[in-house]
């Protein structure tokens, strides 16, 4: 989808203070002599910024405002290496409530509905962008945090909870437990607003299934603002995105070339108006693709695909390149097996080894089913998973992102 006019302006806008801050992306600006851009080729020549980048600009390298107009610092939320450090003006936070405000109001959520966040508040952006979306639509929210499931339900049931917001595996793990304690009846969630990590048609179905709600996919990054510059609509058919606010482009990840629209590549996202830590073609290693034409919905705003996977999700085993959502698209034919799986690779007696762990239900053959779902994934990536079959319930579930792939080789 090609830059338009107001964009360009909006994009100059954001290079010149980035030039003036004498930020790190100013300076690399200033370097290639590229101050200004006039034209959607020449805006393509500008070099892209990287997580390495604002990695290196810690703690506050990718401030762009005057220190007295930032109100708030956010940080992604990795666990390893050196953190990234996002500064917010005033007018950032509002620009982002006001993103995530149309979230809701795409999915059909009202200044009448109870809004329970369930993802963590803190240095990251989950939760508080949640609560400020909603408090800028003008409905009730449950600040809850994620864990306590105790606690969650309790106050599910006793404020009448409408609209769920969560990571889907917490989803899932809530789903479970309120079927297993039999409250159904007493639960009022009518939506889920779900984000944070990719998940199989397979998991999606379920969830929905099990708490009898509506599933929206919600979009974003602690770079850009955080969940809430993207989502899904009532025909489920990709994630409208705010082109007032960020400009994506989809590149061939190898090659850093534009794609057509309709073709899959690398999200890179342009801020258009962000004060605090504007960012120029930042890469986000998320694989998807503009979904070309108007939605039924009636949504004027572009869309993207739901989120397949990342261009770092590759997994080299026993020479070959294997993607997760290789062998999630094998499972999904099982329907004996839940959504859950976990994959473990190892390297043993000389060679890697992967094992794949799924759940089903005691009244299949497991012995049986784990021979098959091997045939069919060794079809697919060319050498033989060991499989096992477990019950129902064994692998773990997670308040927060379920961990899928362990690489065992490297720990």
């Amino acid at each position: 989808m090609q830059i338009t006019t107001t964009q360009l302006e909006q994009v100059n806008d954001r290079i010149q203070a980035l030039v003036r801050s004498n930020s790190f992306y100013g300076k690399k600006l200033e370097a290639a002599g590229m101050t200004a851009v006039h034209t959607p080729e020449e805006f393509q020549q500008l070099p892209f910024s990287e997580k390495k980048d604002l990695r290196d600009a810690y703690p506050l390298g990718l401030m762009a405002a005057p220190e007295e107009q930032i109100v708030r610092i956010h940080s992604s939320s990795g666990t390893t290496g050196t953190p990234v450090i996002i500064p917010y003006t005033a007018k950032d936070v509002d620009d982002w409530a006001i993103q995530f405000k149309r979230c809701y109001e795409t999915a059909g959520i009202t200044p009448k509905d109870r809004i329970q966040v369930t993802p963590g508040y803190g240095l990251w952006t989950a939760g508080i962008g949640f609560q400020n979306g909603a408090e800028k639509l003008g409905a009730m929210v449950i600040p809850m945090g994620p864990g306590n499931t105790e606690k969650q339900l309790q106050m599910m049931m006793d404020m009448e909870s409408t609209v769920l917001c969560s990571t889907s595996s917490y989803a899932l793990l809530l789903a479970e437990e309120i079927a297993k304690r039999g409250i159904k009846d007493r639960i009022h969630l009518k939506k889920g607003v779900i984000g944070s990590e990719r998940w199989s048609q397979k998991m999606r179905d379920r969830i929905s299934t099990e708490l009898g709600i509506e599933l929206y996919d919600i979009y974003g990054l602690t770079e850009i603002y955080g969940p809430g510059i993207g989502i899904s609509c009532k025909e489920n058919c990709g994630m409208h995105y705010w082109d007032d606010f960020v400009y994506l482009e989809i590149i061939d990840p190898v090659t850093g070339k534009n794609v057509p629209d309709g073709e899959i590549g690398e999200i890179v996202i342009t801020t258009l108006v962000k004060e605090g830590a504007p960012l120029i073609r930042y890469r986000t290693h998320d694989l998807s693709r503009i979904i070309p034409g108007k939605c039924a919905c009636g949504c004027s705003f572009p869309r993207i695909d739901v989120i397949m996977g990342r261009t770092d999700d590759m997994m080299k085993i026993k020479g070959v390149n294997v993607f997760p959502k290789q062998i999630e698209e094998v499972l999904a034919t099982f329907p004996e097996i839940s959504s859950e799986y976990q994959i473990r690779i190892s390297h043993l007696d000389g060679k890697d080894t992967m094992r794949i762990y799924v759940e089903s239900t005691g009244d299949v053959d497991f012995e049986e089913l784990s021979r098959r779902i091997a045939e069919r994934v060794k079809s697919t990536i060319g050498f033989t998973p060991i499989v096992k079959v477990v019950e129902i319930g064994v692998l773990p579930r997670s308040t927060k992102k379920t961990a899928r792939v362990i690489d065992e080789r490297f720990s």
